[in-house]
Order: structure tokens, then sequence, then C-alpha cells
């Protein structure tokens, strides 16, 4: 099992990600992302739903419109672990990429 990260390693780890905090309520770092619409955030979703699923490790989420606000925290540990952090890490690289254009399918 993965040990829950604590005192300076926490605060390393957090620290080298860009944008993330530490939960005010939880053991949990969280982070709000922005985009121009509807489709684009639920593409960014997409994106990192797939790879979530890959890694095994699932975020927990919000989505009103073009915000995107996610937690992370492995419940098994407690709290936040280097699951996490790489969870977060993979995420932001997701942001970073392009929007893809949403197109309508041709009509028959």
């Amino acid at each position: 099992m993965v040990k829950k990260l604590v005192g300076q390693t926490r605060r390393d780890a957090i620290a080298g990600l860009d944008g993330w905090t530490d939960s005010r309520t939880r053991d949990a770092i969280e982070k709000s992302f922005r985009f121009g619409g509807f489709n684009a955030a639920f593409a960014f979703m997409t994106r990192v739903a797939e790879g979530a699923e890959k890694m095994d490790h699932h975020p927990e989420w919000l989505n009103v419109y073009g915000r995107v606000e996610i937690a992370l925290t492995t419940h098994a540990a407690g709290g936040v672990t280097t699951r996490d952090i790489q969870l977060a890490e993979f995420i932001d690289r997701i942001a970073a990429l392009p929007a893809e254009p949403c197109k309508p399918s041709p009509k028959k």
C-alpha cells in the first residue's frame, strides 16, 4: 500500500506542482481549471479520465460549464500520496494541451 505523504516530504511534493494547494477541509490537494466553454472542459475531463483509468487512480471533480474543480486524495491511505502527485502532474500536462475543436457529426 502507498503511504500518506507527511511533513516536509508532502510540502516539497506539493510545491513542485503548478497551482495545486492543500484542501482547507480535508486531506487532499485541489486545483481549479477554467476553459472557454463546456465542450473544452468536457474534452479535458475525458482526456483525464482515460489516463486516470490507466493509472487506476481517479480524481474527484465538479464541472460547471467551463470550470472544472479537482480534488485528489488516496482514500486507502487516508490522505495525499505519491499517486496523487503523479496524477496531478498528469492532469497539468493534459491541461496544457491545445483543446480539440468539437466537430458536429455529418448529417445523414
